[in-house]
């Protein structure tokens, strides 16, 4: 059986909630000024999506985490942020660090327009995507933190 064309309304029903393969990691300096992207952590269960997180965490001696939230265009909520909030709060329970969401929207398609003006392969953009979103994202909380101080 094949699968119709949909509109998106139509189509969302039928995506499963949690779809992301990946995690992309980034991590700033010490003086929070710069974020470079780390690792893309390939998802398997939460227990050990989390183990690996909060390895690169001790490893990195970071001070918090940002998790990218993606709000539609729009500003609304859909399945994904909700999914994302989730995870945040299942992290929470096992860490003492502080956990902050951040807006992620064209996060994904500003990095692949960068990689693509950096003539990456589309095997190389593919293997380094979500690591670099990362970086764009925390780069863009740490910018915020640095206008409030």
């Amino acid at each position: 059986m094949t699968m119709p064309v949909l509109a998106l309304a139509d189509a969302a029903a039928l995506l499963p909630e949690r779809g992301a393969k990946t995690i992309g990691v980034a991590a700033s300096d010490p003086d929070r000024r710069v974020a470079a992207p780390v690792e893309t952590i390939a998802r398997k269960r939460f227990t050990l999506d989390a183990q690996r997180i909060f390895a690169l965490a001790a490893e990195r001696r970071a001070a918090g985490l940002v998790l990218g939230l993606p709000v539609n265009m729009d500003g609304s909520e859909g399945p994904r942020a909700q999914s994302t909030r989730a995870f945040a709060r299942n992290l929470a329970r096992l860490t003492e660090l502080p956990i902050a969401l951040w807006d992620e929207r064209l996060s994904t398609a500003a990095v692949e327009r960068a990689l693509i003006a950096a003539d990456a392969s589309r095997a190389r953009r593919k293997a380094v995507i979500d690591q670099h979103a990362a970086a764009y994202i925390l780069q863009g909380a740490l910018d915020r933190l640095s206008r409030k101080a």
